[in-house]
């Protein structure tokens, strides 16, 4: 899933301040249980790459680093 955001972002289909999908979303696009999802949105969010502000979901990055 990370490397996902990545290569999203590198083809222009994830841009600045894009919402990412919720994690149920995200559960079913992976096949995954939630904890995954969660590590790996806490992951993008120590690197810089996405905000996550409570209540609202998850976003990219105004300026995700290159």
């Amino acid at each position: 899933m990370i490397e996902d955001v990545a290569a999203s972002v590198r083809a222009g289909t994830l841009k600045p301040n894009d919402k990412l999908p919720s994690i149920a979303e995200m559960r079913v696009q992976y096949q995954s249980s939630a904890w995954p999802v969660r590590y790996a949105l806490r992951i993008l969010e120590e690197r810089g790459w996405i905000v996550t502000r409570q209540g609202k979901g998850s976003f990219m990055a105004a300026e995700p680093p290159a």
